[in-house]
């Protein structure tokens, strides 16, 4: 695996600018090292964070909105405060229901996401 050092200690929301990601997605990293990093999700209503996987652990906050996640084939309902889990190598997605910001950990680092 390729190293990508650190982060900066303190990242500030509005230093930090978004990605788009696709339609209706757009991401900030918020922190990372190699081992884990914390990526802010920006979703408007009807954006899809399109089924995949990959084999870093994954687990998502739900700081606002309304999301249908689904992971290895079961579909829930997820509201602001939820969590969810993404175990390596399970396929999993979301729609947003309703205009909203999720806060994603990964483990290790997603380097797909350091490559621009």
């Amino acid at each position: 695996m390729e190293s990508f050092g650190a982060s900066e200690e303190f990242l500030l929301d509005g230093n930090q600018e978004w990605e788009k990601v696709n339609e209706g997605v757009q991401r900030k990293i918020m922190g990372y090292d190699d081992k884990i990093m914390l990526v802010k999700v920006k979703f408007d209503e009807g954006g899809i964070g399109y089924e995949h996987s990959h084999y870093h652990s994954q687990t998502t906050y739900v700081a606002s909105g309304e999301f249908e996640f689904m992971i290895g084939g079961v579909t829930k309902t997820v509201k602001e405060g939820d969590s969810v889990y993404m175990p390596p190598h399970v396929p999993h997605g979301a729609t947003c229901t309703k205009a909203g910001i999720l806060i994603d950990v990964f483990s290790p680092i997603r380097e797909d996401f350091m490559v621009k």
